[in-house]
């Protein structure tokens, strides 16, 4: 990544009583001044003439926190997302453009499609671009016209009609396409590293007074983002994985001491994991990035390995991408991928392969394992109906913030509603299963597999948690 350097933006806090925290999102007039402003045109169209009160009041929050105590601070709100009654773009003014980055996930295609009828149909924008092949297509000049017609059946298919790439981000060489270009709408979709570059987009728009909106659509199949409930493409990564599972249910109950292993994503978070587990119900062991685990001696894993054999004659074990990636003595920490991602060692097959040595050569148990890796066909496929839906309400959020003159915001939802959130928050840190919750306990209860953790070490990780936690919401495992 050509561009190293970090947002430098004063944060845009605004306070107010009872504890009262808004953490806003800059505007274009915030660095230019006596910018005209014009009716939404979406009074005037009638898909939404039957809407009561469609347009959100300006000074619209959504609270981070939905529990709180009766003598506590109101605390942090984002702005809520959706259409304005003024726009800050003309429609025949706007020339947008879509860039797709980083891995693939279930949606991408869809926020595509809905970002281009979105513009088209709400707002009667025409000049719409696809940017090839992420960030270095800004200035290899390669693009692609977008119209509601090219995108009309691209939702059905997995991936994007843009092609994607890692890494190739060069600042001044992106905004510096955008400005030959004339463009003046600017939508990204990716998850944290691609959002961190959008993040140095939008300062460098700002350094220069352009009349440009950056907009981020999160993507992650991880669920890795902080802040927002769940991150589009997750729930059917969720569904897709439960195929695998099932498959591996089948062969190792088909045999004596069968064992299936299943691998899925989760570089440094074990949601789909957690999620594919729980869902399942047929899982006996889940190993994720965040809850440390041992394969030999007392409590160990190839210990309650045996023990579930014998109980049952046969086990499924999931284990998320990034897990156990401490064991074993090869260490990889200093390699990295083209977007600055660590590289990971295949954990998952090399703890198979150590469960065939352990039980042929020191327990002289025969077993019979059978290893599933679905990953890349999960990444692979469309979007089930719910993201669809979800991939739908973003793109539409983030189209709606953008012709309202909002920059240098993530379109997320918060709590059940949809928002815009400054992109300092979204790259701060990653967000990670939290094993001292009661979801972790949900999925320890179904599996009925041991910790690993000794007593040490549990309240250890309660020390690393806040005492204030939110409302159940049924993604943010951190809440529960």
């Amino acid at each position: 990544m050509a561009a190293a350097s970090t947002p430098n933006t004063t944060p845009k806090i605004v306070t107010g009583p009872g504890g009262y925290v808004l953490e806003d999102v800059p505007h274009l007039s915030d660095y230019i001044d006596n910018l005209p402003t014009y009716p939404n045109p979406l009074q005037d169209n009638p898909a939404y003439s039957v809407v009561k009160q469609y347009f959100v009041h300006q000074d619209d929050t959504v609270p981070q926190k939905v529990v709180v105590h009766k003598d506590g601070p109101r605390g942090t709100h984002f702005r809520r997302g959706g259409p304005r009654q003024k726009v800050y773009f003309e429609s025949d003014e706007v020339h947008a453009c879509i860039v797709t980055c980083g891995g693939l996930c279930p949606g991408l295609n869809t926020v595509i499609r809905e970002i281009v009828c979105g513009l088209y149909h709400m707002y009667g924008v025409k000049k719409i671009l696809g940017i090839d092949g992420g960030y270095r297509g800004f200035y290899a000049k390669n693009t692609i016209p977008l119209n509601p017609k090219v995108v009309n059946d691209i939702h059905k298919r997995g991936g994007t009609i843009l092609g994607t790439s890692r890494g190739g981000h060069d600042t001044s060489k992106i905004v510096d396409s955008i400005q030959n270009r004339g463009i003046n709408q600017v939508y990204i979709i990716g998850g944290d590293g691609t959002q961190r570059g959008a993040s140095l987009v939008y300062e460098e728009i700002r350094r220069r007074g352009l009349k440009v909106v950056v907009a981020g659509i999160p993507k992650t199949i991880d669920n890795d983002i902080p802040v927002i409930d769940k991150s589009f493409g997750f729930d059917t990564a969720v569904e897709e994985a439960q195929r695998a599972i099932n498959a591996a249910h089948v062969e190792s109950e088909s045999i004596e001491n069968g064992i299936g292993v299943v691998k899925l994503m989760g570089r440094y978070s074990g949601f789909i994991a957690m999620y594919a587990t729980l869902a399942s119900r047929d899982v006996d062991c889940c190993l994720i990035p965040e809850s440390p685990f041992y394969l030999e001696g007392p409590g160990g894993l190839f210990e309650f390995i045996e023990k579930r054999l014998k109980e049952n004659c046969h086990m499924v074990i999931v284990i998320a991408e990034g897990a156990g990636q401490e064991l074993g003595s090869e260490s990889m920490d200093s390699m990295t991928d083209a977007s600055g991602n660590k590289l990971l060692r295949d954990v998952a097959l090399w703890i198979s392969q150590r469960i065939k040595d352990h039980f042929a050569k020191e327990r002289k148990i025969p077993i019979n394992l059978k290893y599933i890796d679905p990953t890349y066909m999960i990444r692979a496929v469309p979007s089930n109906a719910s993201d669809n839906v979800y991939c739908t309400l973003l793109a539409q959020s983030a189209v709606h913030g953008a012709m309202a003159g909002y920059t240098g915001f993530t379109s997320g939802l918060v709590n059940g509603r949809h928002t815009y959130i400054p992109f300092y928050r979204i790259i701060e840190k990653q967000h990670k299963v939290v094993i001292t919750d009661r979801m972790w306990a949900r999925l320890l209860s179904s599996t009925n597999q041991p910790s690993f953790l000794r007593a040490q070490d549990v309240e250890e990780k309660k020390d690393e948690q806040p005492s204030t936690q939110l409302l159940d919401n049924g993604y943010r495992t951190d809440d529960n």
